[in-house]
């Protein structure tokens, strides 16, 4: 008797279809398993056969076969136990129900209990795509399988509760997600919070209006982290795609806190500077997602980016340009999407007091061009604002002044982000950061003497057609918080400020 049972699988962050067929015939006892299964599927007879021993259930010594299908797309992980198990219980008849509006998924205890797996956000995605109706899933994704409308989610917690289910002995309820229980909180932190760096500030609010990367460079103990830190305070509040999108990304990497079905606050992810290029970029003989895919419509935040090894750096520069990565392997390419701000802090030299008004520094020349030269022309073309963190004077630190709050940078910033939503409807393009070069000339209109000073500048200090390119899209964001159409000259020039580092520490 060959019975069907509806599953999914995993491939990247997106999901596939898999119909599980049981087939039982008498013959010499065996359990089979095929469709390009991996070794944990493989070992699901083993917990399946366990399961149903151990919960007092009927396990038939005969011929067993279990096809997934497709069987030219390799399947992996644990989550093929749950589907497997319901197939022979039907099999078997031990179950007589019509459940092909259902889908299941779940690894399984030998004891017959369900364990918490990966990626359920996407399979319930693509469940409510295929015209599923019921997703069965263990009890600890329930949440998360709940964020996506128009598809049941059952959680279940054990195998007896299933059975309980389909002979209509005991229902299990359906999951209902509270999204009002989970909107982002900042208390913890906040800009009013940093006293002093008046020019640091102005530059993450430029960079959280338009979408930008920042270098902050400065001594020790000058705040930088502490300013990164606080980034995603004033960053716009996320969608609801961009929540669906980030959390697909935790989902499948296994990332996404318990009990907590959707992503609301925008990631921030701050890697040590041991971390390989896989570590950064993401890949693995199954590639999986790294941080800056793990950091996806959020904050990448490298502290003492010169200590970065060379070949995480430069796995940088594409991911930076494109927003996106690509892992290839030999089971197949994976694109993981990594649309995310980067804010990179270092210090001058490898004491941290080149240039310092009052501390010696004790590095030679040698040693401070050594250090600088760790961060390639090409990664440093892809930071739009260089900006100094100066120690801070102590009169700022004892002030009594109340700091600007986060709260209200944000108000400018979403009024900003704003007018790019309206500007950019209907493309692809979210900010200002993102502007294709081929929309440069309507959008970044400069009005004539701003246009000199710019022409100005790219003839005495040499810049390159990206640093060009990275000025005008800097200029476009502050004129859009100035609430300004056209590109002026205080725009231009601010933007060019940010620029002048590369030329001081690196004379680029």
């Amino acid at each position: 008797m060959v019975v069907k049972c509806n599953s999914l699988g995993l491939f990247g962050i997106d999901s596939f279809c898999v119909e599980v067929e049981a087939d039982v015939s008498k013959g010499v006892p065996a359990f089979d398993i095929v469709g390009l299964p991996d070794t944990s599927v493989k070992e699901s007879k083993d917990r399946v056969r366990s399961a149903l021993r151990n919960c007092g259930f009927n396990f038939p010594i005969v011929r067993i076969i279990i096809n997934l299908a497709p069987a030219d797309i390799k399947k992996e992980g644990p989550v093929y136990d749950l589907p497997i198990l319901v197939a022979l219980l039907q099999a078997t008849s031990q179950i007589n129900t019509d459940l092909s509006d259902c889908a299941f998924v779940g690894e399984l205890s030998l004891s017959g209990e369900l364990r918490r797996i990966n990626g359920v956000l996407p399979m319930a995605i693509k469940a409510k795509q295929s015209g599923i109706k019921k997703l069965f899933v263990p009890f600890e994704n329930a949440n998360e399988g709940a964020v996506v409308k128009g598809i049941e989610i059952y959680p279940v917690k054990n195998v007896y509760e299933l059975v309980d289910h389909f002979k209509g002995r005991a229902q299990i309820e359906k999951t209902e997600y509270d999204f009002e229980a989970h909107k982002e909180d900042f208390k913890a932190l906040d800009f009013s919070q940093v006293k002093g760096q008046f020019e640091a500030k102005r530059a993450l609010e430029i960079a959280a209006a338009g979408g930008h990367n920042v270098l902050l460079i400065g001594p020790p103990g000058s705040g930088k982290s502490m300013l990164a830190k606080r980034m995603g305070t004033i960053l716009p509040e996320m969608t609801f795609d961009e929540m669906i999108e980030t959390t697909k990304i935790h989902s499948v990497a296994g990332l996404l806190p318990e009990n907590q079905g959707l992503i609301s606050t925008r990631p921030f992810r701050s890697p040590h500077h041991s971390i390989s290029a896989v570590g950064l970029s993401g890949g693995g003989t199954v590639p999986k997602p790294g941080e800056i895919s793990l950091c996806h419509n959020g904050v990448l935040f490298l502290d003492e980016l010169p200590e970065f090894s060379r070949s995480a750096l430069e796995a940088l520069r594409q991911p930076v340009e494109d927003a996106s990565v690509t892992i290839s392997r030999a089971m197949g390419r994976l694109t993981y999407p990594c649309s995310f701000t980067l804010i990179a802090a270092m210090n001058p030299c490898p004491c941290g007091f080149y240039n310092h008004p009052v501390r010696n520094c004790t590095c030679s020349e040698d040693q401070v061009r050594r250090y600088l030269s760790r961060i390639s022309g090409p990664l440093l073309d892809r930071i739009d604002i260089h900006v100094e963190v100066p120690a801070v004077d102590y009169d700022d630190l004892t002030t009594k002044s109340q700091e600007e709050s986060s709260t209200i940078i944000r108000e400018r910033v979403n009024k900003a982000r704003g007018i790019q939503i309206e500007r950019y409807k209907g493309t692809s393009i979210s900010c200002n950061a993102n502007l294709d070069a081929s929309q440069f000339e309507k959008v970044c209109v400069v009005d004539e003497r701003a246009n000199m000073l710019l022409k100005n500048a790219f003839d005495k200090l040499g810049l390159t057609a990206r640093a060009y390119d990275r000025i005008l899209k800097v200029a476009r964001t502050i004129a859009d918080l100035d609430g300004s159409e056209i590109i002026r000259s205080n725009h231009i020039t601010e933007a060019i400020q940010y620029r002048s580092l590369d030329r001081k520490y690196w004379g680029r």
